[in-house]
């Protein structure tokens, strides 16, 4: 994550500066102002949290000493918001608990707020994106989905374009087999990403919707639960043609009797079908079943022949005989 961090020159400079100033200082206050300053420029680059602790007491006090040392609190002010958002950053770096990226991020933005500093508030909330994002998935990790929820929510309230975080909740809502939610953020991270890098990514996604509802479609026809089939068939048809897909489409449609349909979809999958005639026989045998519901037994008859391969070769031998085909 790069981050726009403001700086107040290099050390020499800082501490030339104080050391300068502090020939004209009189009086103990004055003099501790100029000690945690040059303290803080001296560790600034080494120990974040000690050069913090030493910039804020020379806010502090310097609200006490007065015009002297406005120069010096007015560098420290300029340096600290960068200096929380470093200590924020480097939990990120370092791997540290979600908890503790968050609490640092949100300490940061506090700090930013105070001083003054735009790009130290944006940067802040760039680190509390990255907080949530990995409160997110230790959750998702452990299963715990409600809380991963909850985090990547939090998350994409400060950046809901963050199409990472927009996927997770989809892969949740589908580990949960929530449908509506899944159809609904997969949507969304489709459409945000169909124009990035190629839309690649929204292809993927696309096509893992597309097995998804496919699948559900599938138990649903299985249990004899006809129209539920096809509201998730029609819903995994928004993401592309599929030849199961459409083998699924008809062998519903051929149970309601919908022979029309159901030749329609069988040979829109064998126009997709470019394999052997061990591919193509469960298409020829969804279509010899709508032909022969519609009366058509000619025709019936050849399309179970060019179905008589693999798993589909004894029942079509079987509607031959029924059909008393030649």
């Amino acid at each position: 994550m790069k981050l726009n961090l403001r700086k107040s020159g290099n050390l020499a400079g800082i501490l030339v500066t104080a050391a300068v100033f502090s020939t004209n200082l009189n009086g103990q206050d004055r003099n501790e102002v100029i000690k945690f300053y040059n303290e803080g420029a001296k560790v600034m680059q080494t120990d974040t949290k000690a050069a913090i602790a030493a910039f804020e007491n020379v806010v502090s006090l310097s609200d006490k000493v007065g015009e002297t040392v406005a120069d010096l609190k007015q560098k420290a002010v300029q340096v600290l918001p960068g200096l929380y958002v470093k200590d924020a950053s480097a939990a990120v770096s370092e791997k540290k608990p979600a908890t503790e990226i968050i609490k640092l991020a949100k300490t940061a933005a506090k700090a930013a707020e105070k001083y003054g500093s735009a790009p130290g508030k944006e940067n802040a909330s760039k680190v509390l994106v990255q907080g949530y994002y990995v409160m997110g998935t230790e959750f998702f990790a452990k299963k715990d989905y409600d809380n991963a929820i909850i985090s990547f929510d939090s998350l994409l309230a400060i950046n809901p374009g963050y199409a990472s975080a927009i996927f997770n909740k989809a892969l949740i809502y589908k580990n949960q087999n929530n449908a509506a939610a899944y159809e609904q953020t997969i949507d969304l991270f489709i459409e945000k990403q169909k124009d990035v890098s190629g839309g690649e990514k929204a292809k993927q996604a696309s096509v893992q919707a597309l097995e998804y509802f496919r699948g559900a479609g599938s138990k649903a026809n299985q249990a004899n639960k006809l129209d539920d089939a096809l509201i998730l068939f029609n819903k995994a048809a928004k993401y592309g043609d599929d030849k199961d897909l459409f083998y699924y489409f008809a062998d519903v449609y051929n149970k309601q009797k919908n022979y029309d349909n159901g030749i329609s979809y069988a040979q829109k999958g064998l126009d997709l079908e470019t394999g052997a005639p061990e591919a193509k026989a469960k298409f020829y045998f969804q279509i010899a079943m709508a032909q022969a519901g519609k009366g058509q037994t000619a025709e019936a008859c050849e399309s179970f022949k060019n179905a008589m391969y693999g798993p589909f070769a004894d029942p079509s031998k079987a509607q031959r005989t029924n059909l008393k085909c030649k």
